[in-house]
């Protein structure tokens, strides 16, 4: 029995905000420069009274025209930027769907390597028998977390999400799955208040990002990972067909290639279209890259995500 992910659906909100209008709201802002390091032209951002669980309805509700949300048997919803602090957005899903009660529904508090530990999650949930066919949702309104005169952040990050249909199939599809995690490192990347640590406050309510510390983090583990996943399954780059990286920056991306001495042209990248969406940002590419005609039948393509925590993951699918 192999496992699959059987289809994507996205949304992006409508309103798209380009390096342009930042220009003009920040005239100081030198975005030819920014758009030469991050690799980002234009980006999605939800509305004022758009949250991750409207995004993430608007996936889902393209995903059920096309398949019988009847057969659903579990619901895992990956955010940071949920509607409530409780209930988890998984249970908003089950009430607007009108899924039936036994299912298994919960939240993964995952960022950029949320798309990589939740096939992950689905995959052993199917595997054990606890689950014939998982609804994976990815979605996040990270702009609510960007301080308006960040430019390291506010120029990177867009809002979206993606519905994917993880089930079983004749084919091995998902083949090999390795995560990581350090939270020594936590403080490269968080928002310090709001939580109950330390109670809300305009001045640390927003994402502080080091960049350097996690550019430098990125570059020396997510290639030794990706090394890893190839070794334990006899195979080298040269065997993989396609690459879709978490679409963290250009900058990133192009570290992680040079770091593994890769063909550029087998890496899928959507960051000017889209920015960084989190964890939303596997899916999208990879449902893209599909529809763009980039993969075929018997394709190996690695996916790997890597953020917060800080943790990152990769996984190896056969199409």
């Amino acid at each position: 029995m192999g496992v699959i992910i059987e289809h994507i659906e996205y949304y992006l909100p409508s309103n798209l905000v380009s390096n342009e209008d930042f220009l003009l709201e920040h005239p100081d802002w030198d975005m030819a420069k920014v758009a030469e390091k991050t690799g980002v032209f234009t980006r999605h951002i939800a509305g004022k009274d758009e949250t991750a669980c409207d995004l993430a309805i608007a996936a889902c509700s393209q995903l059920f025209e096309k398949f019988d949300k009847e057969k659903i048997d579990a619901v895992i919803f990956c955010t940071q930027s949920p509607d409530y602090i409780m209930p988890p957005n998984a249970y908003l899903i089950h009430k607007h769907f009108v899924f039936r009660e036994n299912i298994i529904a919960f939240d993964i508090n995952q960022a950029c390597s949320g798309y990589i530990y939740g096939l992950l999650l689905s995959r052993s949930l199917i595997i054990s028998g606890a689950a014939n066919t998982v609804l994976l949702i990815n979605a996040d309104t990270y702009s609510r977390y960007l301080h308006p005169d960040d430019r390291s952040v506010r120029t990177l990050f867009g809002d979206g999400a993606a519905a994917s249909l993880i089930t079983k199939g004749q084919e091995q599809g998902i083949v090999d799955i390795v995560v990581s995690s350090s939270g020594y490192d936590y403080k490269s990347f968080y928002i310090p208040s709001g939580g109950k640590r330390l109670p809300e406050s305009e001045r640390d309510n927003y994402i502080q990002m080091n960049g350097p510390a996690v550019l430098s983090f990125f570059r020396s583990r997510v290639p030794l990972q990706i090394q890893e996943l190839l070794t334990k399954n006899d195979l080298s780059i040269d065997n993989i067909d396609l690459f879709v990286f978490h679409q963290a920056s250009k900058i990133a991306l192009d570290a992680i290639s040079n770091s593994l001495k890769m063909d550029k042209d087998k890496v899928y990248s959507t960051i000017s279209v889209t920015g960084n969406l989190v964890s939303a940002s596997i899916p999208v590419a990879l449902k893209m890259a599909l529809d763009g005609g980039r993969i075929k039948k018997g394709n190996k393509i690695i996916l790997s995500g890597f953020g917060v925590g800080l943790s990152w993951g990769s996984a190896l699918i056969e199409c």
